[in-house]
Order: structure tokens, then sequence, then C-alpha cells
């Protein structure tokens, strides 16, 4: 099962994430299928492909709560999440 996860990258103290499309039982630093996007919590900026998650989501990639709600603020159909 494919899901959609935030994966940290940074120096200490100055996190950012990238949105990737991984294997659910994966380790989050392992190899991953597709980037999506990032995200910069420090100045709540973020950017992701609609047309890639879209895709992934429709072949069964399922979001991580918080890759969700970043999902839902780009206004990307989640469907059968509530």
């Amino acid at each position: 099962m494919l899901s959609i996860k935030l994966r940290r990258v940074g120096k200490k103290g100055q996190s950012t994430f990238r949105i990737i499309v991984i294997e659910a039982k994966s380790k989050i630093n392992g190899e991953f299928i597709e980037d999506l996007g990032w995200v910069n919590p420090h100045s709540d900026r973020f950017e992701i492909d609609k047309e890639r998650a879209t895709h992934w989501l429709k072949n069964g990639a399922r979001p991580t709560e918080t890759a969700a709600n970043y999902l839902k603020k780009m206004k990307v159909e989640l469907k059968g999440r509530k």
C-alpha cells in the first residue's frame, strides 16, 4: 500500500518538509517513489503538485493526517477521507 507522508529535511532548528509518495511500511528516510512538493512550517508556505497528488490518491495512496491537511488546503479532493 502506498502512503503520502512528510519527510523532514533541513538544518537543525530550520526544518522543512518534503511531501512524498512512499511504500507505507518503508522507513521515511528510505527510497521514495515521487516527490510531490514542500512545506515550510516556519513561514506557513507550501507548494504541492495538485495533478500528481490527485493521480496518486486515485491509485490508492493514503495520506497521513498532516499530509491530508495540506492537501485540503490546496483543495485536492480526498475521496474516502473524513
